[in-house]
């Protein structure tokens, strides 16, 4: 299993953002899909007809989110944690997703650049 940590600059405020990645409306404006999202601890959620899917573990509002995605029935429990930081370009958003599956681990990292971050970034440039 392996670790991805990268930062991304998202061109809208903290809050703005918070609210993209938490609330399934806005989640469903910028992915082009369904979602199924709560800020409540321990709710379950799923984006892209569930090609991604885990549980929701904490949040911060505007600064925090940690999840738990799945991947079967792997050993150790996969977390994603987002920080988001005020930058002069709108957000500095600091990714760490933990525990990747090596069988997964390219597809995972290329998606969060292009069709996580990249389509949101896509979305606020619009």
């Amino acid at each position: 299993m392996k670790d991805f940590k990268k930062y991304y600059i998202v061109p809208a405020s903290p809050d703005e953002v918070y609210r993209a990645l938490t609330n399934p409306v806005t989640l469903r404006l910028w992915t082009g899909e369904p979602a199924e999202m709560s800020t409540e601890p321990g709710s379950e959620f799923s984006l892209w007809d569930d090609s991604i899917a885990g549980q929701n573990i904490t949040f911060e509002e505007g600064k925090k989110i940690v999840q738990e995605w799945y991947f079967g029935d792997q050993p150790e429990k996969s977390i994603v944690t987002i920080t988001l930081h005020p930058h002069n370009k709108g957000t500095s958003v600091e990714l760490h997703h933990t525990n990747i599956p090596d069988d997964d681990f390219l597809g995972i990292t290329r998606g969060w650049s292009s069709s996580y971050f990249g389509s949101l970034c896509d979305f606020y440039r619009k």
